[in-house]
């Protein structure tokens, strides 16, 4: 017989998790005013609120935290990081930060001002967050085909070329700053970007003059599938796909606590030296002086050795196949999902599961409180709270999807929690058109309200 696929690594160390009652949740998810990021992790059996900064690290990475050096300026730990930036991404220029998010601040401090426009494919809450703080324009060029869930589309977070096109013909070259390709793309699906598609968006991008930007939380993901799905790729390994993804972009942010596998950490790459030695100042400002950022010494060798070890094919096939077991636990209870299954998470189609919940009540976020209050189970919204405000008119946009997603922390559950999380989906969803109300705003913030808004039933 076919000898069955098994993971990549084994067990070293564990930590006990808690299951709870329906009544302790019931009563959790009410004084967390009905927000899951309010829910205390004690509360939680199984976290997939996000892939942020949760996985597990490799002994490796433990190993090198131990010879991290400290030095305020031109620590040993900058020059490892220095390195693998080099020898995976391809860039000579970088700054260190303490997450994404961070690099998005240094960088967009630099290039956005009021006015722009930033077009790219399903911008993430904080690039969109960063960009209109700024008083600028993120607009959407997603493929059409990424928001229909059904469609097995093996690209799903392409850029629509004829869309970008549009949008760079009618903006002036001085009010485009970049062009962002999020890799894989997070809001659409963890959907991943062809290297086609790529060199599709780097010829638009030099034909306008424009940069490129790329969003690269889960760059290694991408090159997976580009691997296993693209013509071509086949035979090259993972290293070699993401160094010829990245020879086509300008700049690249990241946060490190997803492909780099580490807890805390990010970065900003760039081709430009001018631009590099301007965004100094403001990492100075915002995260600490430029060879450590806002990371400690021992943290930045542990991003070095991850960024080695989430660019192998055994590591990623490991990660991305418990993915997709998931997706088939659900197809075979028919719960519906964004299909194809995406690199990081499953995002369940929340307007096919909680068909009477109206779309002002908060769909996805109504159908995670369902799915905490049914197991223990924190995923998070991908919908309306998420999309957030028009920034002009201060009305809710409604996204062309409601998606709850489900992000699966690495190394750390075993497909036994992925039965668990199948069979409770399967429970809401044989209840659904008893579900017929959600849940109203009691208080947000006037911007990404998402991770602090409070709720009550409507």
């Amino acid at each position: 017989m076919d000898i069955p696929f098994a993971e990549s690594y084994k067990i070293k160390m564990v930590e006990s998790i808690r299951k709870s009652t329906r009544e302790e949740r019931e009563k959790w998810i009410n004084d967390a005013r009905y927000n899951l990021f309010n829910l205390s992790s004690e509360q939680v059996y199984i976290d997939l609120l996000t892939d942020s900064g949760t996985g597990a690290m490799s002994d490796r990475q433990w190993a090198a935290m131990m010879t991290g050096d400290e030095s305020y300026a031109g620590a040993r730990s900058y020059y490892n990081m220095k390195k693998a930036l080099k020898d995976i991404l391809g860039f000579d220029y970088f700054l260190p930060t303490h997450q994404g998010r961070a690099a998005e601040n240094v960088l967009f401090s630099v290039l956005v001002k009021s006015g722009d426009i930033v077009p790219g494919n399903s911008h993430f809450d904080t690039t969109k967050g960063h960009i209109e703080f700024r008083s600028a324009h993120a607009i959407d060029c997603t493929i059409d085909e990424a928001f229909d869930p059904e469609n097995e589309h093996p690209f799903k977070g392409n850029i629509d070329l004829s869309k970008l096109e549009d949008v760079l013909k009618d903006t002036p070259r001085e009010k485009t700053p970049f062009i962002v390709v999020t890799l894989t793309n997070n809001t659409a699906g963890g959907q991943p970007v062809s290297m086609a598609n790529i060199k599709g968006v780097a010829e638009m991008a030099d034909k306008y003059g424009v940069k490129l930007l790329f969003d690269s939380a889960r760059f290694a993901e991408n090159a997976y599938f580009i691997k296993t799905r693209e013509q071509g790729y086949a035979d090259k390994s993972i290293k070699e796909i993401v160094l010829e993804m990245y020879q086509y972009a300008h700049y690249a942010t990241m946060s490190s606590k997803k492909d780099a596998i580490v807890n805390m950490g990010g970065f900003v790459c760039f081709r430009d030296e001018e631009v590099f030695k301007k965004a100094s100042t403001y990492n100075i400002m915002f995260e600490g002086f430029i060879t450590y950022g806002g990371m400690s010494g021992r943290d930045m060798n542990a991003l070095a050795v991850g960024l080695d070890e989430g660019t192998e094919f055994e590591y990623l096939e490991t990660r991305i196949r418990q993915v997709a077991y998931l997706g088939q636990k659900l197809d075979e209870y028919n719960v519906p999902y964004q299909r194809p299954a995406g690199g990081h998470a499953i995002f369940i189609d929340a307007r096919k599961v909680l068909p009477n919940v109206p779309k002002e009540e908060y769909i996805a976020q109504t159908l995670g409180i369902e799915l905490y209050l049914e197991a223990g189970i924190r995923g998070v919204e991908i919908g309306t709270l998420l999309a957030d405000r028009d920034p002009d008119t201060r009305e809710n946009r409604y996204p062309k999807m409601e998606l709850l997603r489900l992000a699966i922390p690495r190394r750390v559950y075993t497909n036994n929690h992925m039965d668990v999380i199948a069979a409770a989906a399967k429970n809401v969803y044989d209840r659904r058109h008893t579900i017929t109300k959600g849940y109203k705003i009691k208080n947000e913030a006037p911007i990404m309200r998402h991770f602090t808004v409070e709720l009550e039933k409507a």
